[in-house]
Order: C-alpha cells, then structure tokens, then sequence
C-alpha cells in the first residue's frame, strides 16, 4: 500500500489557550441568560464564593469539545472567579498528562477501557456528545451538497479514490458537477481523539481499513499531511483546493466549511446536526457500561449521525488536594446542571439528567482523599 509521505509545514494554530475568557477562535455563540454559579440551589455563601476566587484548576487534552469548555469556562469564571486553564493540545496528550499528574484533569474523545482505568488510577466521566464531520474545500460544491457512503468515504482515506469525479462519486452524486482535481487528505498529525472517532468508524464499516489501518487515536495514515488540532485541520483543509479532513462538528460551523451528507447504517444519508447526533446517542445505555466506557459510532436509525462520539473528563482517584479537587467538580456539576443551553449553542448534545446523576454518584464514591470524598 503506498504512502504519500508529503511534509507539509505545521500551522502555528494549536497552543495552550487560558478558558478564563472565551477564545476568539470560539464558534458564534447564542445571546443566554446569566449562569447561576455552582450550589445556588443550596444556599451558596458569598464567602464560599470568594474562596474559589484566585483558585487555578488545569487541564488539558481534547481539542474536539473545546469550543464548549471555553464557554463554560468563561461563564463560570464571571459568578465564581474559579479560573480554569485548559490546554488544547489533544487527547492523546491529555491522556499522558493527567497519568503524569501534571494537570487536575485530562480529556479525551478516546474513552480508556475499565482495565485501563484501574491501571493508571483514573476516574472517567462523560461530558457532552458531538459529532466529528468529513469536510471538503471543492469549487461550486456547497454545504452539504456532496454525498458519500460508507466505503467511499473509507477509500477516500484508503487513497484508492483519487479523484472527485470519480466513477463511485459521481454515481452518489449524479446532480452535482464534480471538478476533475486530485483529492487531498487531511489528517491529524497529533494524538487525537477525533481521530480515534473517524477511524474507529472506518474500522467498522471497511474490511480493509480494519486490515491495514485499524482504530487509534494516532494511526499510520496511507496517505494525506497533518495538521495540529481540528483548527489545523480546519486551517489545512480550507487552503488545498480539492481538500478532504474530518473536524468537530463546532471548528466546519465556525469556518463555513461544506461537510458531507454521509449514507448511515440504516442507509439514510444523514446531515450533522444536534438532532441526528442525539439520535445515535439515543442509543446509549450509560448505566451498563462500565468505567463509562462507551462508543457511539455506527449506531442504528434512520435519523443517526453515524460518526457521533462522546467527550470525556479524567481524573484521579486518589485526590492530593481535596479543596481544589471539589472546587473543579464544582464546575463539572454547575456544566451538567447548568450548561446545556450553552451546549446547544454549538450544536453539542448535552449528557441527560440521568446520566449526570450517574455522573455524580461516582464523584461520591470513587474520588476521595484518603478514603474521605472530595464531593458530596
């Protein structure tokens, strides 16, 4: 199988980016309400409030939810002053860091298995829920426009389909003028949980991706040049005529980028969009996954985005300082209570009521200080 080993220069686009006020390269934002800061339903002192004044909480990890934590950061900084400062940088990156113990807490699109969890002594809760989209930069073709199924799309990264008017394109395309230009791939060039997303629904979809490729958060690539981060990528594919990538539903909004209509399992072509995102999350049954270990991919029904991907927090267990380590759940709590609004602003799925209590019931009973919870 031949690779392109084309190097391409990276773009200076991913950097540690401080949540304390929302980035400009954040998507539009919907016009909402003032938050309430954490624990005001139960009485919330002023003097607790000051107490997390000037308090630093760090994390790091997955590029694919930080257009939200950004705005959650900020709006949680604005009633409380808890600041946090989270670095885009990945999630295999996160991954490493929180195992390091250098950050509070790491986030990955990649959940780690229950086995994986005991072994590093982590924790692992979901988020949100959003969808990684294949994006294209091709003269006269719009958003939405270009359909592609399942094992075009895997030849495409395969680099078996060279060209855009190829036969197998123009055949799920009959209405739309395809330009006769080379395809370029576009991948990520970091460790990535969206990348573990895509090619995890390659893998299922494509016998010979599985083959020669399989899943991974960094995967021998046939063919195509990295970008750093979804903004990379987003950056790389609005630059190369012809281009293809994959992105966070979030980075092909905020850039006007044409993302695909894919064919699902159920053989609708599917647009992204909150409601067929939250039609493949329907699927879940958080309860009787262990470690919270869930895949969303490839998931059934007629309205079901196909490449749908939760997005996950790490943390340790053992907790060395349990005044800090509430105050960072505090956050997580007032995101899960709170948040959804802000969530769906950017066309994230918001984790359900049930799911949040499932969420904090394992803040209370698998996150202490010497066998004392940090969180009640």
């Amino acid at each position: 199988m031949s690779r392109n080993t084309t190097s391409i220069l990276a773009i200076a686009l991913l950097a540690a980016f401080a949540l304390a006020a929302c980035s400009e390269k954040t998507p539009p934002q919907a016009k909402l309400d003032e938050p309430k800061a954490a624990g005001d339903e139960a009485g919330d002192t002023a003097a607790a409030a000051e107490a997390r004044k000037g308090v630093m909480v760090n994390g790091a990890g997955a590029t694919f939810p930080y257009p939200i934590y950004a705005k959650w950061a900020d709006a949680y900084n604005k009633v409380t002053g808890l600041k946090l400062n989270y670095q885009s940088i990945g999630s295999g990156g996160g991954i490493a860091q929180v195992k390091a113990q250098t950050v509070d807490f790491g986030a990955s699109d990649a959940p780690l298995k229950p086995e994986e969890l005991v072994e590093a002594g982590l924790a692992q809760f979901p988020m949100i829920i959003g969808g990684v989209v294949p994006v294209v930069n091709l003269e006269g073709v719009s958003v939405g426009q270009l359909k592609l199924d399942p094992e075009a799309l895997a030849d495409v990264f395969l680099g078996k389909i060279k060209k855009w008017n190829d036969e197998r394109i123009r055949e799920l395309n009959p209405d739309v003028k395809l330009p006769d230009t080379e395809i370029s791939v576009v991948h990520r060039a970091d460790g990535s949980g969206t990348t573990w997303i895509l090619t995890n629904y390659l893998d299922k979809v494509s016998p010979e991706w599985h083959e020669k490729v399989g899943t991974g958060k960094a995967v021998e690539w046939p063919m195509g040049i990295g970008g750093k981060g979804n903004e990379g990528v987003a950056a790389y594919v609005q630059r190369v005529d012809g281009a293809i990538g994959y992105v966070e539903y979030a980075y092909a909004l905020q850039n006007s980028m044409a993302h695909v209509l894919l064919k699902n399992r159920d053989g609708s072509f599917v647009a992204p969009t909150i409601e067929s995102f939250q039609a493949a999350a329907a699927n879940a049954v958080w309860a009787d996954a262990p470690g919270f270990y869930m895949v969303l991919t490839d998931q059934p029904g007629a309205g079901s985005w196909p490449i749908t991907g939760a997005s996950f927090i790490l943390v340790h267990r053992e907790q060395p300082d349990p005044a800090k380590a509430k105050r960072m759940l505090d956050f997580f709590d007032w995101c899960l209570a709170h948040g959804a609004p802000m969530a769906e602003s950017l066309h994230y799925v918001p984790m359900p009521a049930a799911v949040a209590a499932l969420v904090r019931g394992l803040w209370r009973t698998q996150i202490a200080h010497n066998g004392a919870p940090v969180w009640q």
